[in-house]
């Protein structure tokens, strides 16, 4: 592992370095100075430090609104003639205002429903969720589901005993819920492991065949131990022998998830969501929703369905753009390439450096093509899950297809390669030559180092795992997600970890990978606009924009490395509206 690129440290603000010289430069609509105001604001943020990220003014002190868009950026007293008796005035008292977080990638339901299950994310041993379990299954009814997700066996702090491909088997879980089928989601998604009430009510026994794309692990004697890797993970039948719940459970549940979702990621200062998969029946549910006035973040959704045919039926139907105010947008399609990494998912271009008879689970080369057109018939954009470099190679190959087929530019269609984690160097040029977006996860870098090197080898580590600097070189747009709740929600670590790239224990993860302060802002905002085609609408705070607006107690792009963490979301801002305030 290198050392870090350059120091961060102690170096000034990026809002107030090279475009220092406009940021003196007073920006005022009608109504400045004295007097009354021709167009009083709403609402007036002043007195902070502000980062707009506008390359015309970088910087300001206070911001005035009006009808949910930004009205005028200046400084306090620029401001000042925006001001009427029914103002509403925010008072920074030095804080750091900035563009809304853009949470560029994550999962909003399971946001909500990592509320309403066992959480293992911080989970360090088998054992301990052993222990979770079996207190839930104390207060469970008999035969009804323990369900949970969040765990990730790399990260124990002791290898489970017995072990087989250092997973556990179902027989600790069998001695703690003979009775109650449990299902505990790995933190990536991209497995399972059940115990054997929850074969058994699945039909999984050592006869059951894998899935295409998928693998029931199994022991020396060839029996199941309880891990589903990829889809074999959905031959669970969760619920099965539990009373069904009536319409009116499912879908006062189903509210539940979202509101839960709205409330978490609004508390960690993020005003727009791009939610990395939804069902069409999700999909209308936020539709309603947001009718109603019942979510606050704006949701930019792209639709997963299980088959192309299903896809295809609903495309045109679905499809909506700046609905509820801004509120929703359904205009690109989730598809998937490979697995994960931690799971041996992924699919690489030479075999696992820890399991060498394997490369991964590949997805259907001809049903991405088949995906690709339905893209461009029915004008979406197309989002491809991609881990392995295999993986990233092969869905290049097939954009690189459908552009030249198309007769279109990439960067005109803004197509998105989801994570891009593991590249081979020679497609990383690619990404800028043909206009992919990389849509990654910061915080996945210094969160798998523990286990990266081993599964890739230092070579392939080093070449090509977050290769954020070198995606940026070639011309690639990179934009910052979380992956959540595979990952913490939580932009500011995620910023923290794109800036140092250092694991928990301080170590740091080929440091010459890392973004600058700038980069990642712009990553976890006008980046993230521009790869959903919202950039005329948010990403910087400019006159005219949506005001849409990211309070911190400490300024990120100028506190030392370790400060970062501790800053605070002091308010979300949403459309002029205070959508969340610091208790």
């Amino acid at each position: 592992m290198n050392g870090p690129r350059g120091n961060r440290a102690t170096r000034p603000s990026i809002v107030g370095s090279a475009l220092s010289a406009a940021a003196g430069i007073a920006l005022c609509l009608s109504g400045c100075g004295s007097g009354s105001p021709q167009q009083p604001a709403e609402l007036v943020l002043r007195g902070g430090r502000i980062a707009t990220l506008d390359e015309e003014r970088p910087e300001a002190e206070a911001i005035a609104i009006r009808n949910g868009r930004i009205l005028a950026v200046g400084s306090n007293e620029d401001i000042a003639g925006y001001i009427a008796s029914s103002t509403q005035i925010l008072e920074l008292g030095g804080q750091f205002a900035m563009p809304g977080f853009i949470e560029g990638h994550g999962h909003f339901t399971g946001i909500g429903e990592s509320r309403l299950i066992l959480d293992l994310l911080t989970t360090t041993s088998w054992d301990q969720i052993v222990q979770m379990v079996a207190h839930a299954v104390a207060g469970a009814r008999p035969g009804q589901w323990i369900v949970g997700r969040g765990w990730h066996q790399e990260k124990w702090t002791r290898p489970p005993q017995p072990a087989v491909e250092g997973f556990p088997t179902h027989a600790s879980l069998d001695a703690v819920s003979p009775k109650n089928p449990v299902v505990l989601t790995h933190a990536s998604g991209h497995a399972s492991f059940v115990n054997q009430a929850a074969m058994a009510a699945s039909n999984i026994s050592r006869t059951t065949p894998n899935p295409d794309g998928g693998e029931i692990l199994k022991d020396a004697s060839g029996n199941p131990t309880g891990l589903l890797r990829e889809t074999a993970a959905s031959l669970v039948r969760r619920g099965a022998g539990e009373p069904a719940a009536t319409p009116a459970e499912a879908d006062a549940r189903a509210r539940q998830v979202l509101e839960l979702a709205d409330q978490e990621v609004t508390s960690k200062g993020i005003t727009s969501f791009q939610d990395a998969g939804s069902s069409y029946d999700v999909i209308e549910r936020m539709k309603r929703m947001v009718d109603e006035g019942a979510l606050r973040v704006r949701l930019w959704v792209m639709v997963r369905t299980n088959d192309n045919a299903t896809l295809a039926a609903g495309l045109d139907r679905a499809r909506m753009v700046g609905y509820g105010d801004n509120r929703l947008t359904v205009r690109a399609i989730k598809a998937y390439m490979d697995g994960a990494l931690g799971s041996r998912g992924a699919w690489l271009l030479e075999p696992y450096s820890d399991q060498p008879g394997s490369t991964g689970l590949p997805g259907s080369l001809d049903a991405l093509a088949e995906t690709a057109q339905l893209a461009l018939d029915h004008g979406y954009q197309l989002c491809t899950h991609a881990i392995g470099d295999r993986a990233n190679r092969e869905v290049l190959n097939i954009y690189q297809e459908a552009f030249t087929r198309s007769g279109t530019n990439g960067a005109d269609l803004r197509w998105r390669l989801e994570h891009a984690q593991h590249l081979s160097p020679a497609d990383i040029p690619r990404f800028g030559r043909l206009g992919v977006i990389a849509s990654m996860q910061p915080v996945h870098a210094t969160s798998d180092a523990v286990f990266v090197p081993a599964r890739l080898g230092e070579r392939r580590a080093a070449e090509g795992a977050y290769a954020w600097q070198s995606l940026l070189k070639s011309g690639a747009l990179v934009t910052a997600g979380t992956d959540a709740p595979v990952e913490d929600v939580d932009p500011i670590h995620n910023y923290y970890a794109a800036v140092t790239r250092k694991t928990a224990d301080g170590r740091v993860f080929y440091g010459a990978q890392a973004m600058s302060r700038l980069e990642a802002l712009r990553a976890s905002t006008i980046n993230n606009a521009r790869a959903a085609f919202e950039d005329d609408l948010k990403g910087t705070l400019a006159v005219g924009k949506l005001a849409d607006i990211t309070v911190l107690t400490k300024d990120i792009t100028a506190v030392p490395d370790e400060e970062i963490t501790q800053a605070k979301v002091a308010y979300t801002i949403i459309g002029g509206k205070v959508a969340y305030r610091a208790p």
